[in-house]
């Protein structure tokens, strides 16, 4: 097996497959268009199955981020006026059934975690993809800053808008799902949320969530169904647009928008691809939100990419052939993503049902309840 390994992106996927493929013996380096490494992204939730993943990759890495983010041990259901309709406890769930907690985390903290386990040596930064040429012997890589590398193998892990996935595949641009977002992570006054809660907030076609990720960061994330949609101008207009969307929303809700920095409030579009039937040609393989953009309704972008870098490095690892890794690969993958992507954007929508809606809605008889799908999802096991 090729030992030179390179991976486009240095997000999450492409920083942990990058941990996993050095400690299988791989030559690994990491090019990322972004100039620096900055605070960015909103929190995220860490499920049983990715941490699962996490920990068989490399095992210190979920205590470091246990220390860094927030376990949840309870998550209240609010309206709009900030009323609780129900709490419940969250520990009991996942810890009892699944041996892992919920665990809630801020991406920029998740990404220096990650990022922290690699020599610095290897991630290149202002290094944007623009192109690669594969033959029978390597891939060479094109950047926008002039300059090229070679590697045995070449590993897009490069999101959604994928620059390898553009050239591998050249398939349609992402759908749309009908749901727009806005989300930020902000240190304000916590005494709307406990230190270990997670918090849902209802509203009429739009819904907020409110995350602890320790340290005193809060991170909301506010959706709402907009058959289409249109970016803001600037910084300011978007936060005005928030807070005209929850003018009428509890004060500390609002407080919590209003506390946050314009330019830290991230907006766009909830968007997908479909399903694909092989994420790889040749020397050259997908990875994470490259292969398979899902709808975050169930909370599993992130952990499907886990379960993709440990998958792909033992696959690698095992095989005696790049053909065979790969083929492996996708057989491990395909069939899991492919179902919870297109859960997800069903989920999606049942974010913005009425009561009346929920209680009409067919369900046919051979199709598996939420437990079900959360039993088969977080149970997941690395090989």
């Amino acid at each position: 097996m090729s030992t030179k390994v390179a991976i486009i992106g240095a997000g999450l996927g492409g920083l942990a497959c990058a941990i996993a493929l050095r400690k299988q013996g791989f030559e690994v380096q990491v090019y990322e268009k972004a100039k620096k490494f900055r605070p960015a992204g909103a929190g995220l939730g860490l499920l049983p199955n990715g941490l699962n993943s996490l920990e068989a990759i490399e095992p210190d890495l979920v205590k470091n981020i246990k220390s860094f983010g927030c376990c949840v041990t309870k998550s209240s259901l609010r309206n709009t006026l900030g009323e609780i309709i129900r709490s419940s406890p969250r520990r009991d769930l996942f810890w009892d059934k699944y041996g892992q907690p919920l665990v809630t985390v801020w991406w920029w903290n998740l990404q220096q975690i990650l990022a922290s386990k690699l020599p610095p040596d290897i991630i290149h930064l202002d290094h944007r993809c623009l192109d690669f040429q594969q033959d029978e012997d390597s891939v060479k890589i094109y950047f926008g800053n002039g300059k090229t590398a070679s590697a045995d193998l070449l590993i897009g892990a490069d999101g959604i808008n994928s620059a390898v996935r553009k050239k591998l595949i050249a398939d349609e641009q992402p759908r749309y799902l009908g749901s727009f977002c806005w989300r930020a992570v902000v240190k304000c006054d916590q005494s709307f949320i406990e230190p270990n809660e997670l918090v849902f907030i209802r509203g009429d076609k739009q819904f907020m969530y409110l995350l602890n990720l320790g340290d005193g960061n809060i991170s909301w994330i506010t959706r709402k169904l907009s058959p289409e949609y249109q970016l803001s101008a600037n910084a300011a207009e978007t936060k005005s647009r928030v807070l005209d969307e929850i003018a009428d929303w509890a004060e500390p809700i609002q407080a919590i928008v209003q506390a946050t920095d314009a330019e830290r409030i991230l907006e766009g579009p909830i968007c997908d691809r479909l399903p694909l039937s092989s994420w790889s040609k040749g020397r050259v393989t997908l990875l994470g939100d490259a292969a398979h953009p899902m709808s975050p309704a169930m909370g599993q972008g992130a952990n499907m990419t886990f379960e993709d870098a440990y998958a792909l490095a033992n696959c690698l690892s095992k095989s005696s052939s790049i053909e065979k890794a790969f083929t492996n690969y996708e057989k491990n993958r395909l069939e899991r993503t492919k179902i919870i992507q297109t859960y997800s954007a069903k989920r999606e929508m049942r974010y913005y049902e009425t009561d009346e809606q929920k209680a009409g809605r067919e369900t046919p008889p051979e199709s598996p309840t939420i437990d079900e799908i959360r039993q088969w999802l977080y149970s997941y096991k690395p090989l």
